[in-house]
């Protein structure tokens, strides 16, 4: 299938809003988030330091009256140069292009499915500045087939956890995680779409190089085609 098709295929699967947090948080209570160079903001602070991105998210949301900032596809941000694991070392190529949308919120939110799927793979990808504890559902979809990366999760939510179990469109799989355990991040979801998961196993790039970004995007289509949110 045609990236063109297959993007038309996601947006055509529901006509509503499709939830990724929990439904408790209607849609009046998201703010939309930039945090590429072109916020200003981010100039105030130390971005390399989670308590003081934590800080910045929880003032973020007070001054927007929100309890859920979100936003980043294909956002170039700076913040991923504090960590080595970001750089293509094969090709010595700085990764800085976000591949999915972030939903910055409390630790211990909830996490839900946004489609029927099963679990096809999960993992604690614990290098510094990475996802932490990650799950992976495979959807199969009138013979499409195709992955959901929720990633920054607690490790509660990889217990007990088996592989090819059915889970249910808006169940909840998990819980954020904190900067502890989440890749030293203030609390917060990502959430990405993938076509291709190209042999990966609880993991899959996040993060895209400028040199990369033509396959990567069209292999990670915007996840808003499912969720549908006012971006």
């Amino acid at each position: 299938m045609s990236t063109a098709k297959f993007n038309q295929f996601l947006n055509q699967l529901s006509e509503y809003p499709l939830r990724v947090i929990d439904s408790k948080f209607s849609y009046d209570r998201y703010a939309p988030l930039v945090i590429s160079d072109k916020n200003i903001d981010l100039s105030n602070f130390d971005i390399y330091s989670s308590l003081e991105w934590e800080k910045y998210i929880n003032l973020f949301l007070e001054d927007k009256n929100a309890k859920i900032a979100f936003g980043g596809y294909l956002e170039k941000r700076n913040i991923y140069d504090r960590s080595k694991y970001f750089k293509c070392l094969a090709e010595n190529k700085r990764r800085n292009i976000h591949l999915g949308i972030d939903f910055w919120c409390k630790e211990g939110t909830k996490v839900l499915a946004v489609l029927d799927g099963e679990i096809h793979s999960f993992k604690n990808n614990n290098h510094y500045g990475d996802y932490g504890p990650t799950i992976i559902l495979k959807h199969k979809i009138k013979e499409e087939v195709f992955y959901t990366l929720y990633g920054h999760l607690s490790l509660l939510s990889i217990e007990n956890l088996k592989v090819g179990d059915f889970i249910l469109k808006g169940s909840v799989i998990g819980y954020l995680g904190n900067s502890l355990i989440n890749g030293d991040y203030a609390p917060h979801l990502h959430f990405q779409i993938i076509k291709d998961l190209e042999n990966n196993y609880g993991d899959y790039p996040g993060v895209s190089s400028e040199e990369n970004i033509e396959f990567y995007s069209r292999n990670c289509p915007n996840p808003n085609l499912l969720l549908k949110l006012p971006i």
